[in-house]
């Protein structure tokens, strides 16, 4: 109980600060707020969508879905894997500032996602809204990390990756279980078949939409696929020109078709935001043109899919080029369902919701956005359309100089990372630089 006692009395403090003007706002037009679903895939690449230049496979409910809101073309995550980047779209904060940079989290792993961070499911939960994850977690999972302790009233879905069932971990000489299922906090299942996964996700997801209160509600549906090892229902194989992975994309727009129907059959898809993107970037898929993929910084490993609706207040068809991150989802999606959050609570992501609105009138502001490599060293920085590149990565050296790579790019012209203009511009390289090392010192 001794580790629960710090976190507790923490988030008891920032809920006895805010909670009575919590409850003004959720008090006031509760019936008109929107319900919230963020659709999460795992390792679904920049181009791994049919509206993103998907090759083999089509994607026509997430394409209809775009046609229908915001597509994004400059979408980022703030980490090139699972954990961290999983943990930035719950808190809004870059996962360095609670010490979740590094890696991923294991099977062995004791920690997890600090309970002094006051995530969105938090957020929304005390201003009225129900909270639900379906799918994936991976911030931990020892029981007083996972979801029931940190904003979710209810979780249906696995602790950690799909290739972590029954994995053998040689250099520790640890063997993980079968993949553990939960209902909450209960184990309803060791080691599920994993070939009905996305279709056990979204049959809940729709069971808790007809279900669902008169409160809105929050959901966050979190596929395991398509990390490895690829799973699809038998409907799904043999069904694209790409093999298991084609297949396993079908089937992840499949659920979201299912799912916007079940809205739309609720009538309440207009007054739903529904929030499609990844973890990060592709394992096995593709991030054409960008460079990169998965565990990497280069933008194929951070720069995603992204799509946002909202059909009573989002105007259709807008593709935005605008430089936006799961980070800002947690500021943004505060201000629309008129959430209050703590004064003193350090957010890295930027509302959006006014763009978001009206995008013809608004222009989002340039900022920094900062790439931390899965060995948690910070390796590159954007702003504009500069993006600064340092190599610290395991496999790369030092040249004779004792100096690590430096890159400087264009993404504005040269969306691929392949015109490295660092001699050109040292002003920029000087500025950019001391903007990661004061950002480090930050922190």
């Amino acid at each position: 109980m001794k580790i629960m006692i710090k976190p507790f009395i923490s988030k008891l403090v920032l809920l006895i600060i805010f909670s009575s003007t919590a409850c003004q706002h959720h008090n006031n037009n509760s019936k008109n707020r929107p319900n919230i679903i963020i659709f999460f895939t795992d390792d679904q690449g920049y181009a791994d969508v049919g509206c993103y230049g998907a090759e083999g496979f089509e994607t026509p409910h997430i394409d209809r879905l775009a046609s229908e809101g915001v597509r994004f073309t400059n979408f980022y995550v703030p980490a090139t894997v699972c954990t961290p980047s999983r943990a930035g779209l719950l808190t809004g904060r870059y996962p360095k500032r609670y010490n979740l940079h590094e890696a991923v989290l294991f099977p062995f792993s004791e920690g997890g996602l600090s309970l002094n961070e006051y995530t969105m499911a938090e957020m929304l939960k005390d201003n009225g809204y129900t909270t639900s994850i379906i799918g994936k977690w991976h911030l931990g999972h020892k029981e007083e990390f996972m979801p029931n302790n940190q904003g979710f009233d209810q979780f249906y879905g696995v602790p950690y990756s799909n290739d972590m069932d029954n994995y053998y971990y040689k250099h520790i000489d640890f063997q993980s279980p079968p993949l553990p299922f939960y209902r909450n906090k209960t184990l309803i299942e060791s080691g599920p078949d994993q070939d009905y996964l996305t279709q056990k996700y979204t049959e809940e997801a729709i069971t808790q939409i007809k279900n669902r209160s008169e409160k809105p509600f929050f959901m966050y549906v979190a596929q395991n696929m398509p990390h490895t090892p690829l799973h699809a229902s038998p409907a799904f194989i043999g069904k694209s020109e790409k093999g298991l992975y084609g297949d396993v994309i079908m089937e992840l727009d499949w659920s979201v078709g299912e799912i916007v129907k079940t809205l739309k059959e609720q009538n309440i898809y207009d007054n739903t935001i529904f929030i499609f993107t990844s973890d990060n970037g592709p394992q096995m898929g593709s991030a054409k043109p960008l460079r990169g993929k998965k565990a990497e910084t280069w933008d194929g490993g951070q720069r995603v899919p992204a799509i946002i609706v909202w059909p009573s207040k989002i105007a259709k068809g807008i593709v935005s080029s605008d430089f936006t991150s799961t980070l800002d989802l947690y500021p943004t999606l505060a201000k629309i369902s008129g959430s209050t959050i703590p004064s003193n609570l350090k957010l890295d992501g930027l509302d959006i919701s006014d763009y978001l609105l009206h995008p013809e009138a608004t222009k989002l502001p340039e900022r920094p956005f900062y790439f931390y490599a899965r060995n948690g060293e910070i390796e590159a920085v954007r702003m504009g359309k500069w993006k600064l590149h340092i190599q610290k990565s395991i496999g790369w050296n030092l040249n004779e100089n004792g100096i690590f790579p430096v890159s400087l790019y264009n993404l504005d012209e040269d969306i691929s990372e392949k015109n490295n203009v660092v001699d050109q511009f040292p002003e920029v390289v000087e500025k950019l630089t001391n903007m990661m090392n004061e950002f480090e010192t930050e922190l």
